[in-house]
């Protein structure tokens, strides 16, 4: 058996450690969403004067590490209760190692999360307890207290409030994609990864976030502890964030997306932009081969409108308008407003597709489409011109005349 290496274990409260993972070389989650900070996978001991705890484990491929630290600490044979606020495998993979090593350990779950227990990591029915909102778990001057969160992201989820320390143990909630830092403090421009972490896993349970957040509210929370980035000693910071995204709250902003072949529909976004940033609007422009789907994300989290550029490939939207279009609709962004820029050679296509993807099941209201057959010349940057005022009145939400100034080309 290896030696155990010296790891440092911090304790975020009296005899409560994270005993978490950092994932620096991580670059992308879930097939889909880029980690250019990594990742961590946040693990938390609870040493109770009677009992243990530790609630929640970590991604495949760390769990050596994860029980080297808990005995840094403590003894991971000697775990009580495995507390399971999520069931996805970044979170849960280590399940089985720890109730393996562990033999008397109890699995603390909520119904769905029991049944997840016994589909993905095999626990054995008779070891898992099933917990709702109000239960509580006393570990000997320590409580827990369990507060199901349905759908924060998945249905099984749930938080663990530890009552005499204050800590809101929040699982995917309020996380961030970042390996840096242990607290909220360390970790420079967290709320712009924090935004970003919202946009691409928590924008399209809006609804149940806000259920999530009217559950906590009558919490007196000193520290929250996400399972992803890092622990908040200022939960104030955060909660306000949350308040307002969760609300569907918008800007007077707008985003372009595009994609460009040769060079038509980027001439026309960048005439846009021009447009829009004089009548005051605060523009985020994405030429999309060259960009971040995580960072388009962060910033829809707060947009009023959305343009999305594209020229006609083969009857519809170049496959990489395409998928923008697409990740839209799953994302389920704020935005009231959205238009449509493009180009084509000899056929369209590309315009009918962004209004099927964009239109009536988003309920967005699209403002206006300029597509133009061959290269975008003046005539067509006026029409551009056109809809961005147009875009620029609706985005303010007043009727401000038409400026008479005119876009560069």
């Amino acid at each position: 058996m290896l030696a155990m290496r010296p790891y440092y274990v911090a304790q975020i409260a009296k005899d409560v450690y994270w005993t978490g993972s950092k994932d620096w070389d991580r670059r992308l989650f879930d097939a889909l969403i880029p980690l250019p900070q990594g990742t961590s996978y946040n693990s938390y001991l609870v040493l109770g004067s009677e009992k243990t705890a530790l609630i929640d484990t970590v991604n495949p491929g760390f769990s050596d590490e994860l029980c080297e630290k808990i005995n840094c600490v403590g003894d991971v044979s000697r775990i009580d209760y495995l507390i399971m606020n999520h069931a996805e495998p970044d979170h849960a993979s280590a399940v089985p190692v720890i109730m393996k090593i562990s033999e008397h350990a109890v699995l603390i779950a909520t119904r769905k999360g029991a049944e997840m227990a016994q589909l993905y990591f095999k626990v054995p029915k008779d070891r898992i307890k099933v917990v709702g909102d109000g239960d509580s778990l006393d570990l000997g001057g320590k409580t827990l207290h369990f507060i199901e969160a349905p759908w924060l992201h998945w249905p099984e989820t749930m938080f663990t409030y530890l009552t005499e320390d204050r800590i809101l143990f929040s699982c995917d909630y309020f996380g961030a994609h970042t390996a840096a830092g242990l607290y909220d403090d360390e970790v420079q421009d967290l709320i712009p990864l924090a935004q970003r972490y919202f946009g691409e896993i928590m924008m399209p349970y809006r609804r149940m976030g806000a259920k999530g957040l009217e559950k906590i509210r009558g919490l007196d929370i000193g520290i929250i502890a996400p399972a992803h980035g890092p622990v908040y000693r200022d939960p104030r910071r955060i909660l306000d964030e949350y308040d307002r995204w969760t609300a569907g709250e918008t800007k007077a902003k707008a985003v372009i997306v595009y994609t460009s072949m040769w060079g038509s529909t980027k001439r026309m976004a960048d005439a846009l932009y021009q447009i829009l940033s004089r009548e005051g609007i605060e523009v985020r422009i994405f030429n999309l081969p060259y960009s971040d789907m995580g960072d388009i994300a962060r910033e829809l989290v707060d947009a009023r409108a959305i343009v999305l550029g594209s020229p006609t490939v083969i009857g519809g939207l170049h496959p990489l308008s395409a998928h923008a279009a697409s990740l839209v609709k799953v994302l389920k962004p704020p935005a009231r407003y959205a238009a449509f820029i493009g180009s084509y050679g000899w056929g369209g296509g590309a315009k009918r597709e962004a209004q099927e993807l964009l239109g009536p099941p988003m309920k967005i209201e699209i403002i206006e489409a300029v597509e133009v057959r061959g290269p975008a010349n003046d005539e067509v940057i006026r029409e551009v011109e056109e809809l961005g005022h147009l875009l620029a009145r609706k985005i303010r939400g007043d009727a401000t005349p038409i400026a008479t100034t005119s876009a560069v080309a």
